[in-house]
């Protein structure tokens, strides 16, 4: 019997590697004739670097970068010399955590630290980069990052901009003289979990400006930036960015990492199955067995779970899930494909203990299932 072990993190409780080594001591306790698996998974959230690096085996590599407002900010990146892969987190460098709330200002923000991040990478020999682009601060539709690598913005005197999202109307043409030639040598994968347009009522800043310090005012020039640097990008690079789906993704950097970088945009989940080779690795399982913090009707919107399926059911596998807690409003999981489900929420005395003893009733949940589902 071959088993694989698939699960998410269980925010502020257990990590996907956590998960694995519970589950497989209480199933390898029974003795049974079973093959186990781990594979954990992520989809681009807090975590993912870990579980990157248990595929990539890289190291961490420390640079300083300029945070959102040009200031000095030591930022780290994985780096698999082996693979010659990246993996890099615009947050790192671009993101609100780096940030107070009460600094919160996106039209003043710049990704430009993600592009010398992206830039460090390609001088280390990087061939391939996988970016995250959750958790910006920034709605400079990706011209800081693009500047980083030698894209010049320039205004109608013939000046460059600087690269923030206040500048994008500004912009009057678009220099690809200077661009770093090694840039083209890249294959780049965008962890982009959002399918918002660039501009309008459903794009970058509409949607995401606020939060990111923007006021009514701010929001509706920073819209305007947007649509007209949406005419320039139809013009330089005949690409109709309205039209891209995530395009809008971390204020325009869903955009820009097309057009700057020839990026492909794939959700979290995807891109970290591709790094597992996760549907060759579970040919011929019997189980999966899966899980993630909260098992409810979002876990089916492009998240680590719904990626499983997604898998399991082209080969015919099985699906066990447990979780912190499931609340599917009525809903059994046999109707989304799961055929055993079980919670941490079940044994614990309450919220508190089940966060803090998550791993042994992870143990106890493992032990019911192999009793029930694994025993011949």
């Amino acid at each position: 019997m071959k088993i694989v072990l698939a699960p998410d993190k269980f925010k502020n409780s257990l990590t996907g590697l956590e998960f694995c080594n519970a589950v497989k001591d209480a199933i390898e306790v029974l003795n049974l004739d079973v093959e186990i698996l781990k594979l954990p998974l992520a989809d681009g959230g807090d975590g993912t670097i870990e579980v990157v690096n248990y595929y990539l085996k890289g190291s961490v590599v420390k640079v300083e970068v300029n945070n959102p407002f040009f200031k000095p900010v030591m930022a780290t990146y994985l780096y698999a010399e082996r693979s010659k892969t990246a993996f890099i987190e615009m947050a790192e460098a671009s993101g609100v955590k780096l940030l107070k709330p009460e600094q919160f200002d996106c039209k003043n923000a710049t990704t430009l630290g993600t592009g010398e991040m992206i830039l460090d990478a390609i001088n280390k020999g990087a061939t391939n980069i996988i970016l995250g682009i959750g958790g910006s601060a920034t709605n400079d539709c990706g011209i800081g990052m693009a500047t980083a690598l030698g894209y010049r913005f320039l205004d109608k005197n013939n000046k460059e901009v600087v690269p923030i999202g206040a500048n994008l109307s500004q912009i009057a043409d678009i220099d690809i003289s200077h661009v770093n030639p090694n840039l083209f040598d890249v294959n780049f994968s965008i962890a982009c979990d959002v399918t918002n347009p660039l501009h309008g009522k459903n794009g970058a800043a509409y949607i995401y400006g606020a939060q990111k310090g923007a006021s009514s005012k701010d929001i509706e020039m920073l819209d305007k930036g947007l649509e007209s640097f949406a005419k320039l990008l139809k013009a330089v690079f005949n690409v109709d960015a309205q039209s891209v789906k995530g395009a809008g993704a971390a204020g325009g950097m869903g955009i820009a990492s097309k057009v700057f970088l020839n990026g492909v945009l794939e959700p979290g989940i995807t891109l970290i199955k591709n790094l597992a080779n996760f549907d060759s690795q579970i040919s011929g399982a019997d189980w999966i067995i899966t899980g993630e913090g909260k098992l409810d009707t979002q876990t089916m919107s492009g998240k680590t779970i719904q990626g499983v399926l997604s898998s399991a059911k082209a080969e015919k596998i099985k699906v066990a899930a447990f979780c912190g807690a499931i609340d599917l409003e009525g809903n059994s999981p046999d109707e989304f494909g799961i055929q055993y489900a079980d919670a941490i929420i079940n044994y614990a005395k309450n919220l508190d203990d089940a966060m803090k003893n998550g791993y042994s009733y992870l143990k106890e949940i493992a032990n019911v299932f192999s009793g029930k589902c694994l025993k011949e």
